[in-house]
């Protein structure tokens, strides 16, 4: 059983969705949690009182990670409710789903300022107190297939995270010799706010089953926050600069 008691993790747009279920999980195993949201309150609140209920501490923090003071504020924050940060998950994510070919400068620097940029604010902020981490800190970034696969009015968002898994690579290499694990965790097809706005997001989640190769069981956001757990804890030490892929065996096949 994975305990992390006496960790400290942020989970960055952690009020819904796969970061929501992210938070819970690492809550589960003993770690204290920093709730990230940039608007939804409400839910960011939910998720708290769920965590507090678990007898974690728990901080809720409004910053835009696009935002490089928004981060500092949040890092400086952190480090005087808790003192010190080990777990980092880097989830907060924007869309907009269209051809590439009708994507306006306004379209692609918000994708690429909101799925990359903030990696590199909050390593730069975080360093000190990561790799002052008792254990191995580690860092995560949520990924999807669209890094690596055309998928249909997908274009700016993937390419945002083609984007995305490369900085963590070099992290990894950069930083991989002070205390820090950087990998990334590519997310199949879960049900959440953002992909039910997916064109022929019907038909998709419809043929998930077909796609599927482990039966009738499909993905799910805590099937994607388990693996994060995973890489957050010590059982991963020696995983560095890794892409798990979580969608069942989706991707392998046509």
């Amino acid at each position: 059983m994975i305990d992390l008691t006496g960790k400290v993790a942020l989970v960055t747009g952690s009020s819904r969705g796969i970061g929501r279920a992210c938070a819970l999980a690492l809550a589960e195993a003993g770690a204290d949690i920093v709730v990230n949201y940039v608007s939804s309150e409400d839910a960011a609140m939910e998720v708290a009182k769920e965590i507090h209920s678990m007898g974690r501490s728990v901080a809720v923090i409004r910053a835009d990670v696009s935002e490089r003071e928004d981060v500092d504020d949040m890092i400086s924050e952190i480090k005087m409710i808790f003192g010190g940060l080990d777990i980092l998950v880097s989830n907060a994510a924007t869309g907009g789903f269209r051809p590439l070919i009708a994507t306006t400068d306004r379209n692609f620097e918000a994708a690429m300022n909101m799925n990359v940029r903030p990696v590199l604010y909050l390593l730069q902020a975080a360093l000190p107190m990561l790799e002052s981490s008792e254990d191995r800190a580690k860092v995560i970034a949520i990924s999807s297939h669209g890094s690596f696969m055309a998928l249909p009015m997908y274009g700016t968002i993937g390419s945002s995270k083609a984007a995305l898994e490369s900085v963590m690579r070099h992290f990894a290499l950069e930083l991989g010799e002070r205390n820090v694990n950087f990998n990334i965790v590519r997310a199949g097809l879960v049900p959440t706010d953002s992909t039910s706005r997916l064109p022929g997001a019907e038909e998709m989640f419809a043929g998930r089953i077909h796609k599927s190769m482990t039966g009738d069981r499909l993905l799910d956001a805590m099937d994607v926050a388990k693996t994060v757990l995973y890489l957050a804890s010590p059982l991963s030490d020696l995983v560095q600069g890794e892409t798990i892929t979580v969608d069942g065996g989706a991707a392998i096949h046509l």
